[in-house]
């Protein structure tokens, strides 16, 4: 209910509340994180975890859908693993930029993003593992 607590009553406060943070946030560009998972998958959550707290810093909301369908999906299923990486095409197109962060080395998982940004005409930034970013 719009403007309402859970009671039912008329709630202004909340609702101008709600409002104004919507308000703030709006510009806010949603950004694709494509870093590492397979190999020392803790170390690549890890960073993966920091990457999003690096673009939240910057003013964006990150996606990185390598922190979420590894934990729904079995990564170790190649089938799965397709699903996976077919579920992040599909939300990269939501994306207004892909940021990859790297050093200098690109998965095949990876890779496959890349290419699927490149297609869509996408902007690619590019970062080490410290979140500097290249060129």
């Amino acid at each position: 209910m719009k403007g309402k607590n859970s009671e039912g009553y008329a709630d202004p406060t909340a609702e101008t509340a709600i409002r104004n943070v919507e308000g703030q946030r709006r510009h806010m560009p949603l950004v694709y994180i494509c870093s590492r998972y397979a190999g020392d998958v803790e170390k690549n959550k890890a960073d993966a975890i920091r990457f999003c707290r690096f673009a939240i810093d910057e003013g964006c909301i990150p996606l990185a859908t390598h922190l979420l369908y590894p934990q729904i999906l079995h990564d170790d299923d190649p089938v799965e693993r397709d699903l996976g990486l077919y579920f992040g095409w599909v939300l990269i197109n939501r994306c207004a930029e892909v940021w990859v962060f790297s050093d200098g080395t690109i998965s095949p998982g990876m890779k496959k993003e890349i290419i699927r940004a490149k297609s869509k005409n996408m902007k690619i930034r590019r970062f080490d593992l410290n979140c500097v970013e290249e060129g």
